[in-house]
């Protein structure tokens, strides 16, 4: 198990959307974080104390997480020496990125002299099968975007948690490395075989009760080219009865894509629909979810009540104004 509280390391973050894991932490999870590790050049902030490796120790913290999630998940030399002394100090290491902290050999030499740990969050710990598509009892809803990091994550947890607030019966399912983070559960999905990602999306949301409802949490976007296979695996594993469109709208272009820009939310509506319907032809499109982080209240209210009376869907922010109006729209199913 990986020991709480943690140290959130922001490293060097070019932006704010580089340190979604540590955000995500500190949003639902701000009991298990003391603080913040920024390094000279650092552009993000999640808004908790700024503190030196033996600060934090001091005040109790066991576990360095690393909190950015890089493009190529890499772990970059010029953290290097933060991460050893961090060691040296007595800290565990968790890690959700693609380059595995396993195989740094100077971290594990590291780890072998002070005895600590290091935590590769997204090796699956699994063995999953090969997807059936065989109908599975209970509900489940999926939040897909426009783009990657618009807010599916938020939506699934924010809608979890006014679930469970009403007693209704609902489990966040994590597939990625800041939801296992948040949670202590789930698949990291980008890091599944590609032929079993959609039989592990099965495997973590089993059959349930009639009236249990998995929040899956999202990943990448059907029309981004660089991660659009995880949410095509999302889809047709996770045979959702709902769906959620997910949409930022400040961007002048897909996340890393700069030649790209976004599709409209009618057509990731009609897109997503249909291919959810492949596996589950009962599947509705119930509601919008909208990243306003960007946007005055006003600006946001305003842009909103636009959606909402373009699609004639339900449209908020989930984390800016509650999720209640999107559960009203499952509980209406």
């Amino acid at each position: 198990m990986i020991k709480t509280p943690y140290l959130l390391f922001l490293g060097d973050a070019p932006d704010q959307l580089a340190v979604k894991v540590a955000q995500g932490i500190k949003d639902w999870r701000p009991e298990n974080a003391v603080g913040q590790y920024r390094m000279d050049g650092c552009r993000a902030d999640v808004g908790l104390t700024d503190m030196t490796l033996a600060e934090a120790r001091e005040a109790g913290a066991e576990t360095l997480v690393i909190g950015v999630a890089n493009r190529g998940g890499v772990i970059s030399d010029v953290w290097k020496d933060v991460l050893l002394e961090a060691q040296e100090l007595g800290f565990d290491i968790a890690s959700g990125l693609h380059n595995l902290l396993k195989d740094e050999a100077d971290l594990v030499a590291k780890a072998e002299e002070t005895g600590t740990s290091l935590f590769d969050v997204r090796i699956p710990t699994e063995d999953y099968p090969i997807a059936t598509g065989v109908k599975r009892t209970g509900k489940r809803c999926l939040a897909v975007g426009t783009d990657c990091s618009v807010g599916k994550m938020y939506t699934a947890l924010a809608m979890d948690a006014e679930m469970r607030k009403r007693g209704m019966k609902s489990t966040f399912r994590a597939t990625g490395q800041t939801g296992i983070l948040v949670t202590g559960s789930g698949v990291p999905l980008d890091a599944v075989i590609a032929d079993f990602m959609a039989g592990s999306v099965e495997h973590i949301t089993p059959n349930n009760d009639a009236d249990h409802w998995d929040l899956i949490e999202g990943q990448g976007s059907l029309f981004h080219v660089s991660f659009s296979g995880v949410t095509m695996a999302l889809i047709h594993g996770g045979q959702p009865d709902a769906l959620i469109l997910s949409h930022e709208p400040t961007r002048e272009h897909m996340r890393g894509l700069p030649d790209y820009t976004a599709p409209t939310l009618q057509e990731l509506s009609d897109m997503a629909l249909a291919l959810a319907r492949i596996a589950n032809p009962a599947c509705q499109v119930v509601g919008i979810s909208v990243n306003t982080q960007h946007m005055s209240e006003e600006e946001a209210l305003s842009y909103m009540a636009g959606v909402e009376a373009e699609m004639g869907l339900p449209t908020v922010d989930p984390f800016r104004q509650g999720a209640g109006r999107l559960v009203d729209a499952l509980a209406a199913i």
